[in-house]
């Protein structure tokens, strides 16, 4: 069956990095765009990242551009996001997710498979 595992999360300082890491089972991650979501305690979640099939192009949200880079392995099958100069507000539950239907700008893409998330905390 079709499943999405993120790990990688941890809890690091303020200026700390991290390389989380979403490895796909039971589909073949080349067929689709991909992309990263966060959701932080007490609010929505929020879209943060998407590369595209072949990993020609790649999207960011104003909140993590310059110190984020989603990137994608398909041989693999794994997508990554390397965080790096991570602050208080990047601290939330990450997941990764297909797309089903991509639009830039974002709001109105649709995702369809999701994972249960890995935990970043900075603190």
């Amino acid at each position: 069956h079709v499943q999405l595992v993120e790990s990688g999360g941890d809890s690091v300082q303020p200026g700390g990095s991290l390389r989380l890491s979403c490895a796909a089972s039971g589909f073949i991650i080349s067929s689709f765009h991909m992309s990263w979501h966060r959701q932080a305690p007490g609010k929505g979640k929020e879209w943060i990242s998407t590369i595209t099939y072949d990993g020609s192009k790649t999207y960011y949200a104003d909140s993590v551009k310059g110190r984020f880079t989603i990137s994608r392995d398909n041989a693999k099958n794994t997508v990554y996001l390397h965080m790096n100069s991570l602050q208080s507000d990047d601290t939330a539950l990450y997941y990764c997710a297909t797309v089903r239907i991509w639009r830039w700008p974002e709001p109105g893409s649709e995702y369809n498979y999701w994972g249960q998330g890995t935990q970043v905390t900075v603190s």
